[in-house]
């Protein structure tokens, strides 16, 4: 006997009463069935149910297969008893959002472009969907545009059984062809597509939409977009951390962007004003090292492009083996220009050995890191 589902009657229900068909023990847990239920199993991209029934025994995940739903649960439940459900809402109503708000957005994309929805994932974070053809930034946003006026209209929303007859003088979009009855979700002037998912009343309980990203995939386009409460806590976020932004650029709030824009321009500046000093310094640091051969030198902390760039200019006049280390005890970064001849990759090994060090090089030069302490690694050059 298949299970009756009445979240496809009523998908505001949220409790319940059910008997027990059967329990059996499963991995991690014990898989139930009911002989009815509004637990929502896994399926057409959206998500299951979870919950709790008699108070107690968790409802972790739900599955149906050949018509027959199975609640996998964390505790036994007797067969043959009578026992309450209840649905996390909270979950349930999310993904009533998230799901009625992809029809809109890929009915009114359909409309406009042709493409088909091929593919839609109803993750934790955000949905994806997949189409057929690739959808300009500038058609995702009039997409984005046109669904949040549907939304805005309050359109009551239709979902129904047809008959194979009654399909024949319908036109709706699906994946695939659906043998017998088929469940058609309809929000009349946006979409109609065959779905088994359960969907909010109105087009206003979704609240509003948004697209956060559109890229190529594959032969087509992949778009993320959230809705409903997923959409408010998204641009409640951003809203915050734009907030903290302005404040510290001394910037409007619409108009970081463009501060933003000239502190980078103004940063790279430094950065090629702070390069051009490095470089007169290591010539003039250099300069006090000519023909003195080698040469080792123990330095504060930098990066390792500047330390890299110290050493070669040192080891270019001392006329013998440069070795620079910058940091502190315990936590150096090293680079060594060789003498000319010398073989680096021995030496490295020797030497990551002796300071715990790692790194390598080749073409005469060493770069990497270490653990050792001043004292060890002037040992090491016997100084």
């Amino acid at each position: 006997m298949e299970t009756r589902k009445l979240y496809a009657e009523n998908p505001y229900l949220t409790r319940f009463t059910a008997k027990v068909i059967s329990c059996e023990s499963g991995k991690d847990g014990f898989d139930v069935v009911l002989d009815q239920t509004a637990f929502y199993p896994e399926g057409g991209g959206q998500p299951a149910d979870q919950g709790i029934i008699n108070g107690c025994v968790i409802v972790t995940d739900v599955h149906e297969k050949n018509g027959i739903i199975t609640h996998h649960c964390t505790g036994a439940l007797e067969a043959g008893s009578e026992v309450n459900g209840e649905i996390n809402w909270g979950r349930r109503f999310d993904h009533m959002q998230q799901h009625s708000g992809e029809h809109i957005f890929s009915g009114i994309l359909h409309s406009l472009t042709g493409f088909e929805n091929v593919g839609f994932h109803m993750g934790s974070d955000t949905v994806t969907v997949d189409f057929s053809g690739e959808v300009s930034d500038e058609v995702a946003r009039q997409v984005e545009t046109l669904a949040n006026h549907y939304i805005y209209s309050d359109a009551p929303v239709d979902i129904r059984l047809y008959n194979q007859e009654e399909l024949k003088e319908l036109t709706y979009r699906s994946k695939k062809e659906i043998p017998g009855d088929v469940r058609i979700v309809s929000f009349p002037g946006a979409d109609c597509c065959a779905c088994c998912g359960t969907h909010v009343q109105s087009a206003g309980q979704i609240g509003l939409l948004k697209v956060l990203s559109n890229q190529k995939f594959r032969s087509g386009s992949r778009i993320e977009i959230i809705a409903g409460k997923r959409a408010f806590d998204y641009l409640t976020h951003l809203h915050l951390q734009n907030t903290v932004i302005s404040q510290v650029l001394s910037a409007k709030p619409l108009e970081t962007a463009d501060a933003v824009i000239r502190m980078k321009n103004e940063l790279a500046g430094e950065k090629l004003r702070a390069a051009s000093l490095e470089e007169q310094l290591n010539a003039f640091r250099a300069a006090e090292y000519e023909g003195k051969g080698d040469v080792l030198l123990m330095e504060a902390e930098m990066s390792s492009e500047s330390l890299r760039r110290f050493a070669v200019a040192i080891g270019e006049r001392c006329g013998g083996r440069c070795a620079v280390f910058a940091g502190s005890d315990g936590n150096y970064k090293y680079a060594v220009r060789l003498a000319e001849g010398a073989d680096e990759r021995s030496f490295a090994k020797e030497m990551n050995a002796a300071l715990q060090g790692r790194g390598g090089g080749r073409d005469g030069f060493i770069q990497g890191s270490c653990t050792a302490d001043e004292t060890s690694i002037r040992a090491f050059f016997g100084e």
